[in-house]
């Protein structure tokens, strides 16, 4: 990092202050330990390269409906509008949605907890790369897992599996979601790789310990918002 001599202008270290993230006490340079994570880290700055282009910073702010507190929203959302208007379906999918995502937030957040790793952003401005343990609550410091590709696996998946019908456009926007994260500079592959691949997993364990209902066994029991759309008559 850049030393700030004693006699220089307060407004010159406040302006360096503004530009570097608070590094966690124990965040020490270190350089790719392995072929894998050199080629990772190499990536990750070359896909990011135009992450201050005005269209990648657009397509940042877009990618935020991947947020958890938009995905927390359509998850709750989507159990009270099926809750009230008693579409058993619906609500099955909001519960789904919001117990996936839940699952995934838990998961990653741990990993965030323990371990560390630069964003390539910072690399990108501060010419300085760390990981290793622990983790910190410092965001610049929370590279791996990605969160935003976490949650937005999971979520999809969940909303895929109550209704297959969606499952195209579903999957698309997560994958948006899961690229934006590359392209702007706030996770390496790798990150976005594994937080996607909690999703996943997590998704599937809270189907498996929790299974959301078929739309045969709703149908079977009656129950509104079950029944398949009418199909055309065959000429």
């Amino acid at each position: 990092m850049t030393v700030i001599p004693n006699d220089c202008r307060w407004c010159a270290f406040t302006a360096m202050l503004a530009r570097s993230p608070i590094r966690p006490p124990h965040a020490t340079a270190a350089n790719p330990s392995n072929r894998v994570e050199a080629a990772d880290v190499a990536a990750g700055l070359k896909l990011a390269r135009a992450k201050d282009h005005p269209g990648v910073r657009a397509l940042a702010r877009a990618s935020e409906v991947g947020s958890w507190q938009s995905l927390l929203a359509l998850s709750v959302g989507t159990l009270a509008w099926g809750t009230i208007a008693r579409d058993h379906r619906l609500a099955a999918a909001g519960r789904h949605m919001l117990e996936a995502g839940i699952l995934a937030s838990v998961v990653k957040t741990g990993l965030k907890r323990t371990v560390h790793r630069t964003r390539p952003n910072v690399v990108m401005d501060e010419g300085f790369y760390a990981r290793g343990w622990p983790g910190t609550s410092v965001g610049p410091w929370q590279s791996f897992p990605s969160g935003h590709s976490a949650l937005s696996a999971a979520v999809a998946c969940a909303a895929a599996r109550a209704y297959p019908e969606i499952k195209r456009p579903a999957y698309v926007a997560a994958a948006g979601v899961i690229a934006a994260q590359v392209v702007r500079g706030a996770h390496f592959p790798v990150d976005v790789l594994a937080g996607a691949l909690i999703g996943v997993v997590a998704e599937a364990a809270v189907d498996r310990i929790a299974p959301i209902p078929r739309r045969a066994d709703l149908t079977r029991r009656g129950c509104p918002g079950a029944h398949e759309r009418p199909r055309p008559a065959s000429s």
